[in-house]
């Protein structure tokens, strides 16, 4: 063994160091407020599967089940980006406080519906009847939209105040004529009787979807990192479709709650669409060519502004991160 004087090992041990710390360094941290959803399951796949560490992320998943607390936390820069639906940015966006959605994550695709009353054939139907949903949530996005393409408004009904479960529950229990809301109360309200499912998500691609939103600032300051993110979770989609049974399990560990059965995880997840690489391009697009969430902004900024839920008038290429999903 070489005898190097104290001094040179003093020097080498010392740059030995600043060599590893520089390695660590280089680990960009994010943190990402979430709730407890299927939709959200490959984040932790990224995390399990090193793929966050991959793209030199260190990502801290921070459980906040109330966008009430999630939103505000993300405009107070407490977290660097929030997981959420489409509707939900518009409500907490101002001028102060601009925000903008990243990439999508998944889209309900039969997992929230309508249940009705056999005498009740089409949404026109619904026109003066008690129909049950969450004011200011998702199911109140997606009863309006249809309710807009059928030349109808939210006022048209007899709007019950609920949340989606009692909104099941008060349907089966013959309390009101309709309920926005999902499994399993979709599956229990149509096989009461004289009842039927009159609509799912599943005819409505792009309009219950999830995203990853963040501030402005924080995405002109990170675009690097926000590709990362990307990147790691389009790596975990694609995990996902060739590896179901083991990535349920990981979903469901992660994601937890009520979800923390993989069976349980399993049947919730049939009624969700992850977004992949393709089904991101293709629903973000480009700046040049922005694609199909620009349309379910729109819807959204409108339904906002007649339930009094917020006042948005952004062009909706406006809102997006392009270049993120490439």
């Amino acid at each position: 063994m070489l005898n190097f004087p104290r001094s040179l090992r003093a020097l080498a041990l010392g740059a030995a160091v600043v060599a590893g710390t520089a390695g660590l360094a280089q680990a960009a941290k994010l943190s990402i407020g979430l709730s407890t959803w299927v939709g959200y399951g490959p984040l932790y796949i990224a995390q399990a599967q090193g793929f966050f560490k991959d793209e030199g992320l260190e990502v801290d998943l921070v459980k906040m089940e109330d966008p009430k607390t999630r939103m505000p936390a993300l405009i107070a820069d407490r977290i660097d980006l929030a997981a959420t639906t489409i509707d939900t940015v518009l409500n907490f966006y101002s001028k102060d406080h601009p925000l903008t959605y990243v990439f999508a994550l998944d889209d309900s695709h039969g997992g929230d519906g309508i249940v009705a009353k056999n005498s009740i054939t089409d949404i026109a139907g619904l026109k003066g009847k008690k129909v049950a949903y969450a004011e200011g949530s998702v199911s109140q996005f997606f009863l309006a939209v249809l309710l807009k393409r059928a030349g109808l408004t939210l006022k048209d009904v007899d709007t019950q105040n609920m949340t989606a479960g009692d909104a099941g529950a008060a349907f089966v229990a013959g309390r009101v004529d309709a309920a926005v809301t999902w499994e399993p109360w979709l599956t229990r309200g149509k096989q009461a009787k004289d009842s039927h499912l009159l609509v799912d998500s599943s005819t409505t691609p792009g309009l219950i979807t999830d995203v990853i939103t963040t501030t402005d600032a924080f995405a002109k300051a990170h675009p690097e990192e926000l590709k990362k993110l990307y990147a790691a979770w389009a790596k975990a989609v694609d995990w996902q479709k060739t590896h179901e049974e083991e990535a349920d399990k990981i979903m469901a560990k992660g994601v937890g709650g009520w979800l923390d059965d993989p069976k349980t995880f399993a049947e919730t997840r049939s009624g969700v669409v992850y977004y992949d690489g393709a089904m991101n391009k293709a629903f973000i697009g480009t700046k040049d060519a922005p694609g199909a969430i620009t349309k379910t902004i729109a819807d959204a900024e409108e339904i906002n502004k007649q339930a009094g839920l917020s006042d948005v008038s952004v062009p909706p290429a406006d809102l997006i991160t392009f270049g993120i999903v490439e």
